[in-house]
């Protein structure tokens, strides 16, 4: 609990920030100041019953290169982030998947420096430089709702069984998005994969490619609609990766025997691993015309085309709730549910691990993680949103050669974000 008070001492600090005076602010260049904090304390079940604190900085800013050099639909995109604090789920869950999403990555970092260019009025979209892929690729603004990293900000199945580039770590990258109808798009990119990005050690400000194992290819196709051309909007998408880039097979020596039993190093693999995704987000309720309250559907499949994999599968389930009061129209109510089947070679690998130690079986063959949450404005430009977790069958990939299967945890979570850039009103 005393973790929940420090936090709430960092919140009313926040409050008083944001009511300081107002920063004038070019028009050109449009600004982004923000603060992310997220606690968590286990209160039954996982490792112990303790609690941690992560948080986020984040200055970004959009600059116009049309009014700046005449450089029409042209924009140039900065972001300098720092992350700190501490991952509950190492220190009191024992589990591989983060209850705080924002944890990883734990430095300063310039993790955003690229130039979007426009074209065919405004049809094809196209941006370049050194960004993560997880910003632009299976992403969702829903995730703003929830504080667990087993569906946001990504599905965690992509981080487990490819390259996939996550913030805040960068590297160089294109995509592009070709808009087919005013509905339907096609997104592609390449983004390159350097595991040196991803050490805490690391700042981005090694532009080289040194260290680089190769390249992730994300691609998409998906129908979307807005408040502006449907009563109830969605976004509908299908998509794929193809990963050619080394990586730690699960299992297997070289030999192709397993690694533990040989006492060898796990094999490094060259050849691509792929996998596939559809995902859905749908409106299915609105109660009037003007407001944006109403009811929204989630959900996610993600599974395995090719290579050897941790996991063989993941769904998610779940809604957002906007305005489930008349007099309270921007509060939030949402649910999501999560599920990570491990493969066969996983499993394997921790009952060999087990038996070396003197223990026997495996874990479970799947980890399901859930999360309710409740938003509302404490005060303008800070959010403030109290969650619990529950987490069945926390999963060992930490920590094979554990001896036993750790119980269910269950967690109050406390999730704030402070827009201090609105606050501060430095795009007025």
């Amino acid at each position: 609990m005393r973790l929940l008070l420090k936090t709430f001492s960092i919140l009313m600090l926040s409050s008083a920030a944001a009511a300081l005076p107002a920063v004038a602010a070019d028009k050109t260049i449009t600004w982004s100041a923000s603060y992310t904090g997220e606690a968590a304390e286990v209160m039954d079940g996982g490792l112990a019953r303790r609690g941690a604190f992560a948080g986020q900085v984040f200055l970004g800013a959009d600059t116009d290169l049309d009014k700046l050099l005449g450089w029409g639909g042209a924009t140039l995109h900065l972001g300098l982030n720092n992350r700190h604090g501490e991952d509950l789920s190492v220190k009191g869950i024992g589990n591989s998947t983060s209850v705080q999403e924002i944890y990883g990555g734990q430095n300063t970092r310039l993790v955003r420096v690229t130039i979007e260019q426009k074209l065919f009025n405004d049809r094809f979209d196209l941006e370049v430089g050194r960004t993560p892929a997880n910003i632009s690729f299976l992403g969702s603004s829903y995730c703003q709702y929830f504080q667990m990293n087993a569906a946001c900000g990504n599905p965690t199945f992509i981080f487990k069984t490819s390259n996939f580039t996550w913030w805040p770590t960068s590297s160089w990258a294109a995509h592009a998005t070709a808009w087919l109808t005013p509905e339907i798009y096609f997104h592609g990119g390449i983004y390159e994969v350097n595991p040196k990005r991803a050490l805490d050690s690391d700042h981005d400000l090694d532009w080289s490619f040194d260290g680089a194992t190769g390249y992730i290819a994300p691609f998409a196709l998906g129908h979307k609609t807005t408040f502006e051309n449907s009563r109830l909007p969605h976004k509908w998408e299908i998509g794929a990766w193809y990963d050619e880039s080394d990586y730690t097979d699960p299992l297997r020596a070289a030999n192709g025997k397993p690694a533990l039993s040989q006492g060898l190093p796990y094999a490094t693999r060259t050849s691509g691993r792929s996998g596939f995704y559809a995902r859905f987000e749908q409106m299915v309720w609105r109660p009037d015309e003007v407001s944006h309250r109403g009811l929204t559907l989630i959900g996610a499949v993600l599974g395995k085309i090719n290579g050897q994999l941790a996991e063989s599968s993941y769904q998610m389930a779940g809604f957002e709730w906007t305005g489930p009061l008349k007099s309270r129209p921007t509060d939030s109510l949402a649910f999501v549910i999560a599920r990570q089947e491990y493969s066969g070679l996983e499993l394997d690998n921790i009952r060999i691990a087990r038996a070396l130690v003197g223990g026997a079986g495996t874990q479970h063959r799947d980890q399901v993680m859930m999360e309710m949450s409740y938003g509302f404005d404490l005060v303008p430009n800070i959010r403030v949103q109290p969650n619990v977790q529950y987490i069945i069958h926390p999963d060992q990939m930490n920590d094979p050669s554990r001896l036993k299967d750790l119980p269910n945890a269950f967690l109050f979570g406390l999730r704030f974000d402070v827009n201090f850039a609105d606050a501060f009103k430095f795009n007025d």
